[in-house]
């Protein structure tokens, strides 16, 4: 291939770029998109419910019914398949990627000493709750938004429960289970 039969591949690359971004300015330009107040099409029979906001989040249930029926042994399974790659579990254990978390339930936030913990959670007062826990097992990023976690969450309340579980067994004192309501 010449230069010029590469000039004409190129100009032609250019030409398709520009039109593109044109076609997409004058489209914007053109087309103003309405929200409707009401919906358009009316089902009968079907009762009108107001979207929840965007921002506020689902109610969360209370961990303790789940931690009643929860299987430690279940939830140290689900740590080896989905937590091992950044946590470790043992007393004295070094961190990873994350804290080691012996000892975590009933502990402060940052409960391990020289780990370089988000602001998000260096902010939050008090001890790792049950109910804390679940919270942030459920989605970290809703719990701390701003947290160093890349875990997306667990939407099992089950999963949640056995991990929870688990994690308090890891302790010379583990805090008592909640009361089953």
């Amino acid at each position: 291939m010449d230069s010029m039969e590469v000039n004409k591949v190129f100009a032609a690359v250019l030409v398709g770029g520009i039109t593109f971004m044109l076609s997409t300015v004058i489209a914007d330009g053109l087309v103003h998109p309405v929200e409707l107040k009401q919906s358009a099409i009316k089902i009968e029979g079907a009762e009108a419910q107001a979207p929840a906001p965007a921002d506020a989040p689902a109610p969360i249930e209370p961990i303790a019914p789940f931690l009643a029926a929860a299987d430690p042994a279940a939830g140290e399974a689900l740590t080896k398949k989905l937590c091992v790659a950044c946590h470790t579990f043992a007393e004295g254990g070094k961190a990873g990627v994350g804290p080691n978390l012996y000892g975590v339930v009933g502990g402060p936030h940052g409960h391990m000493e020289g780990f370089s913990y988000s602001a998000a959670l260096k902010g939050k007062e008090g001890p790792w709750t049950y109910d804390e826990l679940n919270e942030w097992l459920l989605k970290p990023a809703a719990y701390a938004p701003g947290t160093k976690m890349g875990f997306a969450g667990l939407s099992s309340e089950k999963q949640r429960a056995d991990i929870i579980d688990y994690l308090h067994t890891l302790s010379h004192n583990p805090l008592p289970l909640p009361p089953a309501k």
